[in-house]
């Protein structure tokens, strides 16, 4: 397979974790049940400084999640476009691919041991796919 469809098939991998991902933080203070709503009204309850600003560990909660959605969203993005240079053999994408899938199986695994089996093998599938066409270009002698 094309370097070219296996990246953009792990930047769509990616933009579908980034959308699911989003709408799973968006719900997180819908309690099912009464020791999960305590632990929200705990997170949300309370105030405290730090570093000059006031917030709740729920406002840090969802921080996190923006920043990671956000982050995610970017991924996406940069894989897409650095799928259109692969033909070219630009040493700056290959750079580039070898970063965001080494950067991929780290949040891989970050997901496994702090999340769940579905987020993790999502990114794990993409961090594949992103270095496989970095081999596949290797292979192919497309880097320089």
């Amino acid at each position: 397979m094309k370097p070219k469809i296996l990246l953009r098939i792990a930047a769509i991998l990616i933009l579908i974790h980034c959308v699911l991902h989003t709408y799973g933080f968006n719900t997180w203070k819908e309690a099912p049940d009464p020791i999960y709503k305590s632990v929200v009204d705990g997170m949300t309850g309370h105030q405290f400084p730090f570093m000059g600003a006031t917030r709740t560990l729920g406002n840090f909660y969802e921080g996190f999640g923006y920043a990671s959605s956000i982050a995610l969203f970017l991924i996406a993005i940069v894989l897409w476009l650095v799928s259109g240079e692969t033909s070219r053999g630009a040493n700056l994408a290959k750079k580039i691919i070898y970063a965001v899938g080494i950067a991929l199986v780290a949040w891989g695994i970050d997901e496994i041991v702090y999340f769940f089996p579905f987020a993790a093998a999502i990114t794990l599938t993409a961090a594949v796919l992103t270095l496989l066409s970095a081999f596949v270009m290797k292979k192919n002698d497309q880097f320089n």
